[in-house]
């Protein structure tokens, strides 16, 4: 049995989102964080995107825990995939384990594991690892970083942080911590690495309350605040202001409706007795009492916003006199839908507000100074940067560097690396399977590759479907040939291009006589050949020929 830590990425060391981390010693596995990825461009019809775990199949005996550290989609969004085949504590604070349950409801999942609540400072066991909770400000409530004490000694997990020194909602980066960790002695820093590129320090949360007022002050008609349904304190300063304009406020859309109602009940969000009302109730108040807060801010397409501005939502639709606010930042892959659903509030005649054009948003991740701070607090013997893209990760190694951790502490790992520390130090050796699963549906991983490829062939190059009915003992033609095209062919040229494919399909049914063994088939493939040369010539494109041959 060996004495060696694993620590193994298998999600978010590449890219932004899929957060999954897996620590094992001996006979014992400890998960921290299980999250999604959103779909690029190029996942056509994909839903989510979660961590393969296909390394943990044959190891499930051996996982003792889940440990979360806050409660984004990108750090909890795959537990409903990963953790339904186990009977596994989750360790989480409140607002976390509330947000996974809703989940896991939503789902139709029975929860057999238990769900333990943790509160920062307190401590756990999970086999040989001893994980302290320590608070971090980020952009959802009750996120936490974690202190992992290991065999082999003490590493450091900076969770998603800022070190912001205004405190929202109390909720300040607890700094006398790590730094009492570094005091211990520190094996290895593991620090988010999202915002390396910013320099300087974030600004703080209560900024945008102050510019928050300053828009809706001056606003005549309806406000509506997209934003992200987990982001409680951004809310709480939207109904502060709302409040202070004297303005009734409607929270819009499932999620936002599930995060508010946890929010309230759990203490963290308060909002004044008869200032909230129901969406229904909205015609019922001039358009300059009401704020409306809901989901959208990344132009999603069933987004209540999205609904809004498409005049398909029932009860509220974008009109002249209302502004916008689009409270988030552009999350990359997101720019084009975004910027679609803006054109689109634009084109209804409303102000819209937006990262590009007012700072109305803050990042919940460190800056350069801060995560400079981190190392400094920490002072680790290694160090790990975590959570973004190969150019993120890099650039925090850099960062690391310019504080004096030399070149050869520095482990910069991607998903699927392992990272092992034992007597002889800390260093990447050998690797385990990683990547992405992609959900369609109900389908978990059935989409592969080869798919998503033949859905993006069909996306630019359109599909044309030839049918025909023949008889079986003749060859003759009974119906057809008939041609449907779609997604390539112009209706002006429709008619002259799919006839002269008819009259291509009719001269190969010549030269093949009606005893011909095989015939069927030669016929399928000599249009598929055929017809894809054809259109090639005529319009450049080589759309997905589909023949359907009947025999009566």
């Amino acid at each position: 049995m060996t004495n060696s830590l694993k620590i193994i990425p298998l999600g978010g060391l590449g890219e932004i989102g899929l957060n999954m981390m897996v620590f094992e010693y001996q006979d014992t596995l400890m998960i921290i964080d299980a999250g999604v990825m959103f779909p690029e461009d190029h996942m056509l019809g994909i839903d989510m995107v979660i961590p393969d775990t296909s390394y943990l199949r044959d190891k499930k005996a051996m996982i003792q825990g889940i440990v979360l550290t806050h409660g984004h989609e990108d750090h909890i969004g795959a537990l409903p995939y990963i953790a339904k085949d186990l009977n596994v504590p989750i360790y989480g604070t409140p607002f976390t384990l509330a947000l996974v349950e809703y989940k896991f409801r939503d789902h139709n999942i029975a929860a057999t594991m238990p769900f333990i609540k943790v509160a920062p400072r307190e401590k756990i066991t999970i086999g040989p690892f001893s994980v302290e909770f320590v608070r971090v400000s980020h952009s959802v409530v009750d996120g936490v970083g974690l202190g992992i004490t290991t065999p082999v000694g003490l590493i450091v997990h900076s969770g998603d942080f800022k070190i912001n020194q205004v405190p929202t909602q109390g909720e300040i980066t607890d700094i006398n911590k790590f730094a009492e960790y570094g005091e211990m002695g520190v094996l290895a820093l593991m620090s988010d690495s999202t915002n390396v590129e910013k320099e300087g320090y974030t600004i703080s949360e209560k900024e945008i309350g102050k510019r928050l007022h300053a828009i809706l002050k001056d606003c005549r008609g309806r406000v509506i605040v997209a934003v992200f349904a987990s982001n409680i304190s951004r809310i709480q300063h939207v109904v502060e202001v709302a409040e202070a304009e004297g303005r009734k406020i409607i929270f819009s859309g499932r999620s936002m409706e599930a995060s508010v109602a946890i929010a309230k009940e759990l203490g963290y969000l308060h909002v004044p007795r008869g200032m909230e009302i129901d969406i229904r109730q909205a015609k019922d108040f001039p358009d300059h009492q009401m704020v409306i807060v809901t989901t959208g801010s990344q132009g999603e397409p069933m987004s209540v916003l999205n609904r809004m501005a498409t005049g398909t939502h029932r009860q509220i639709t974008i009109k002249d006199g209302d502004t916008v606010i689009l409270s988030s930042k552009f999350i990359p892959g997101n720019e084009r839908a975004i910027a679609n659903i803006i054109n689109r509030l634009y084109r209804r005649g409303a102000e819209v507000i937006y990262e590009k054009v007012s700072e109305i948003h803050v990042s919940g991740h460190a800056f350069q100074e801060e995560l400079k701070l981190m190392i400094n607090l920490t002072r680790p013997k290694y160090f790990i940067p975590i959570h973004g893209e190969l150019r993120h990760l890099i650039r925090h190694a850099r960062l690391a560097e310019e504080v004096d951790i030399s070149r050869e502490r520095i482990l910069l790992a991607e998903n699927g690396q392992v990272v092992v520390f034992d007597n002889a130090g800390g260093r990447i050796q050998g690797r385990v399977p990683a990547g992405r699963v992609l959900v369609d549906g109900k389908g978990v991983g059935d989409v592969e590759k080869g798919i998503l490829k033949q859905r993006q062939y069909l996306s630019e190059e359109g599909l044309v479907i030839a049918t025909l009915v023949i008889d079986g003992r003749s060859g003759g033609i009974i119906h057809g040939p008939d041609i449907v095209s779609h997604g390539f062919v112009f209706e002006d040229y429709k008619s002259d291009i799919l006839e002269n494919a008819k009259c291509i399909i009719l001269e190969i049914l010549e030269g093949h006589d009606a005893d011909e063994p095989g015939r069927i088939e030669s016929i399928k493939a000599a249009i598929k050949k055929a017809l894809r040369k054809y259109f090639y010539l005529v319009i450049q494109r080589k759309p997905v020929i589909f023949p359907i041959i009947v025999e009566v």
